[in-house]
């Protein structure tokens, strides 16, 4: 008698984010098992996973639907799930410089890649230390965000000082910041690529006005006058904010996958803008949580989630029966 192939763990926190993925697993019927990974527990000592593999989709934002536990918690689950040989789809590498931003900018240095002049501190005194350094106007951006949040933009050192006396700068979940020069993008859109299996997948323009950082494309189309955190992702092209299907220079497009294979992403978003003063291609944000944008097939031809099922296909094919224990890394700790 064979034995029953295990499902593939599909770890997420967003109760609407990934029901696209859900229903090309359920149409093809593929065994799966939703992991709620705001309220989860695991065992350190098991030696085996009930699943095949684990698909990571722990968002950064979780904090603002009361689920930030679940982003420190992802850290150590995933750890272990390497440590029994378990596959799993964007691991602790690429986790660990999704929920960091300071990580995603050394990762550019490391690459030779260009991004807005950044300072990083880890207490409100240090931002007019950092703010003399840079030219305004400039922003303070959460280290831990998702979707735009914790992104404060200051015109003026009168308008951030009056913010810093008024003790109005959170600097997030784990009290660390990027004080950063603000670029205004030429044409007035930044870019969005996304990679699967670290190869350019797709890329759209996002058309913004600076006044908004809520730039996810699975969920841009017009920012709430009252933004929440339960904002749906998924309705987005329906609401207002213009996108529209781009393929990005050669060069670019080689440079976004030598990111996505130094973050270990198995699919991810890399953002950048051309900066209007200086006509630079400067790097911003590097997203291990790929939320495809809305009405795919419409906005770039084609459906993403197949594309990314088909991808899970290879890898549950490519797995050994006994899969090797994979060392603890020391750069999975959020």
């Amino acid at each position: 008698m064979s034995t029953p192939q295990k499902p593939i763990g599909i770890y997420y926190e967003h109760p609407d984010w990934f029901k696209p993925l859900f229903a090309e697993l359920d149409r093809r019927a593929i065994p799966y098992e939703r992991i709620d990974a705001a309220h989860h527990l695991y065992d350190p000592s098991e030696s085996e996973s009930p699943y095949a593999l684990v698909v990571n989709r722990m968002s950064s934002s979780a904090y603002l639907r009361g689920n930030g536990q679940g982003i420190f918690h992802t850290a150590g689950y995933l750890t272990h799930l390497e440590r029994i040989g378990v596959r799993v789809i964007n691991g602790t590498v690429a986790t660990s410089i999704e929920t960091n931003k300071a990580r995603q900018l050394a990762l550019l240095a490391s690459l030779g890649l260009r991004f807005p002049k950044s300072l990083v501190v880890n207490h409100v005194s240090q931002i007019p230390k950092a703010a003399a350094q840079l030219r305004f106007p400039l922003v303070v951006k959460v280290n831990i965000g998702g979707a735009g949040a914790g992104i404060v933009r200051f015109d003026t050192p009168d308008g951030l000082q009056a913010a810093l006396e008024a003790d109005q700068i959170d600097l997030g979940i784990d009290q660390t910041a990027l004080v950063q020069e603000y670029i205004q993008p030429r044409a007035g859109h930044i870019v969005r690529v996304e990679t699967l299996n670290g190869q350019f997948l797709y890329a759209m323009k996002v058309f913004t006005t600076g006044e908004s950082f809520n730039l996810c494309p699975a969920e841009i189309c017009a920012i709430p006058e009252a933004p929440s955190a339960d904002f749906c992702l998924t309705e987005a092209p329906k609401k207002g904010i213009q996108v529209e299907a781009y393929t990005p220079p050669a060069e670019i497009i080689d440079q976004v996958e030598q990111i996505a294979r130094a973050a270990h992403m198995d699919v991810g978003g890399v953002e950048y803008l051309i900066d209007d003063q200086t006509g630079a291609v400067l790097f911003y944000d590097i997203n291990a949580l790929s939320n495809f944008v809305a009405d795919a097939v419409n906005v770039v031809g084609f459906d993403p989630y197949a594309r990314f099922v088909d991808y899970l296909g290879t890898q549950l094919a490519t797995l050994p029966t006994n899969a090797p224990k994979a060392p603890i890394l020391e750069t999975a700790s959020v």
